[in-house]
């Protein structure tokens, strides 16, 4: 029986001296020491590795790579290496090509949490019923969540990697970790189903959060804004007028109005009229998305014509340089009047219930409080004062007017009691309905 001819094993020198013969298509050469190893060139001089094998019957041709960048010593290991795989049954071709999907999967899959929430952000584009909320909601994620959660692969976030978001603020931002919360278990949800990552959802509150974080509704009442006590109001209004500033200045015209901090501190002159008595707080700058009027006691109007206007800046209040003044300059001012009054010998400026020094936002709720325990004005004429949403839906449904006189005269009445020229002795004011 004849034996087949074993091809000659070339040296490196020999292979490099092989040339195309200047006709036809690519060949090949044998180059000896692993059966079906062959250097292929081109026309053009091109050179490459390949390895002929039979598997399962079927001739196969393994590209191993160009020459000179896979030198020969390694292109024989790659040969034994795949003709190993043969023997064990494996097929090298099937298998690269299992390793390539593999790979394509992982790419497609290793998508970072800031990544996810753009794209999960502008598949839901249709689902936000205005700008503002779309942008109310990337601003929370981009506060809170980005700085621990941005970076990472949306198939690595894990519980504790939420935790360690959600712990800093879930007992002094209640609401606001709440709708983190949400809105992380939305994006990473989305990852899901866009195959980006599977299993358990880290930010799920049921069965999950629920079981490490105290419910939102038994702390959210800690989380209320300290409020004025209705009977300190007159003495804190006072020396509120004491004060200078464009800061003290906003915190008196956000009592005088029961307005938001972000409201009074974006308020522009085009605005305000004066001649009139209405501030119009376009829908733009509105947390309910709907513009505010408010009618604008006597003193409200008297602060507003002492404010210096500046002809390259339409803001009220604006800050020292020129931009938006920031709330902490508002808490700032409150902060200041607690502890001087602890100073001259005072109890200070505290919230009945929660026994905190109170904030401007708790402001409003002494307003609320002074309707509903001091006046007999329509609790709801107080609640579209505060831009609340009225709570009977189908009151709300038929109402088409906001009240404004009745309000001014509710408001010049909250401006009043403010200044101290209302009955002090009297437990319910008699103004009017």
């Amino acid at each position: 029986m004849t034996m087949p001819r074993k091809a000659k094993e070339l040296s490196a020198l020999e292979i490099k001296r092989l040339k195309h013969p200047g006709t036809g298509r690519n060949v090949t050469f044998s180059v000896g020491g692993i059966s079906g190893l062959l250097l292929q060139i081109t026309p053009n001089g091109g050179r490459s590795w390949l390895l002929r094998v039979a598997i399962a019957g079927k001739r196969r041709e393994i590209g191993l790579g160009g020459f000179p960048d896979v030198p020969l010593s390694q292109a024989r290991d790659r040969a034994r290496e795949l003709k190993d795989q043969i023997r064990r049954g494996i097929d090298p071709v099937e298998e690269r090509r299992r390793l390539l999907a593999d790979l394509a999967i992982q790419r497609r899959r290793g998508m970072t949490f800031s990544d996810a929430s753009d794209q999960c952000l502008a598949a839901r584009l249709d689902g936000f019923q205005n700008s503002k909320h779309r942008q109310q909601w990337k601003n929370t994620l981009q506060t809170y969540a980005m700085p621990v959660l941005g970076k990472l692969l949306v198939d690595e976030i894990t519980v504790q990697d939420v935790l360690q978001v959600l712990e800093p603020i879930w007992r002094t931002k209640t609401t606001t970790a709440s709708r983190v919360r949400g809105r992380i278990e939305t994006v990473l949800a989305w990852a899901t189903v866009a195959g980006h990552r599977d299993g358990d959802n880290p930010a799920r509150w049921a069965g999950n959060l629920k079981e490490l974080l105290p419910p939102a509704t038994k702390i959210a009442v800690q989380g209320h804004h300290p409020a004025l006590q209705i009977d300190d109001a007159p003495r804190w209004f006072s020396a509120l007028r004491k004060r200078k500033g464009v800061g003290a200045r906003a915190v008196e015209f956000a009592a005088i109005t029961a307005a938001r901090s972000k409201e009074i501190r974006g308020a522009r002159w085009e605005e305000v009229d004066l001649v009139n008595g209405i501030w119009t707080i376009p829908a733009s700058r509105m947390k309910m998305d709907r513009e505010h009027r408010v009618p604008l006691s006597r003193d409200a109007v008297t602060l507003l014509e002492a404010l210096p206007r500046f002809h390259d800046n339409s803001l009220v209040f604006p800050s020292s340089r020129g931009g938006e003044m920031s709330d902490m300059t508002l808490s700032a001012t409150m902060k200041r009047m607690h502890e001087t009054d602890i100073g001259n010998g005072g109890s200070g400026f505290l919230d009945r219930v929660s026994k905190r020094p109170a904030v401007p936002h708790g402001l409003r709720s002494t307003f609320r409080d002074w309707v509903a325990e001091r006046t007999h004005f329509a609790g709801d004429m107080a609640e579209i004062a505060l831009a609340h949403k009225l709570a009977n839906a189908v009151e709300a449904s038929y109402r088409r007017g906001d009240m404004i006189e009745k309000r001014r005269r509710m408001m010049a009445s909250w401006a009043e009691f403010l200044s101290g020229d209302a009955i002090a002795n009297s437990k319910v004011v008699q103004y009017g309905s």
